[in-house]
């Protein structure tokens, strides 16, 4: 193995071991997350929209960590910003056609209401 492959492969294994504390930190949150999800699985809320978010609240945890420091999306500010703006853009774009189109009616039609028990 020469200098400098040798040089590159100790210069990979020191930039892997200086990350190995904040993994660590981020798999046990993850572990904590998971219990807090089975735990909360057990407890009734009054209402299915408070369950909901409480679960989505959490979930939503995990995600960002997992994004944030396994796939390395926190060092990818410029990036992730311009994707988030493209995405809310053509979100309120479609949600504005959407509901812009669901007054439209065909010619010769009228609008019934269904009735769901």
């Amino acid at each position: 193995m020469s200098h400098s492959t040798q040089h590159a492969a100790q210069h990979g294994h020191d930039d892997v071991a200086s990350h190995l504390p904040t993994y660590w930190k981020v798999f046990w949150a993850l572990i904590a997350g998971t219990v807090i999800t089975v735990a909360l699985y057990s407890i009734h809320f009054e209402s299915v929209a408070i369950t909901i978010a409480i679960a989505m609240f959490v979930a939503s945890i995990k995600a960002f960590l997992v994004a944030g420091y396994f796939m390395h999306l926190l060092s990818e500010k410029k990036m992730i910003y311009g994707i988030l703006a493209a995405t809310v853009f053509f979100l309120i774009g479609l949600m504005a056609l959407t509901i812009w189109g669901s007054y439209d009616q065909p010619n010769h039609t009228e609008r019934k209401t269904l009735y769901v028990p």
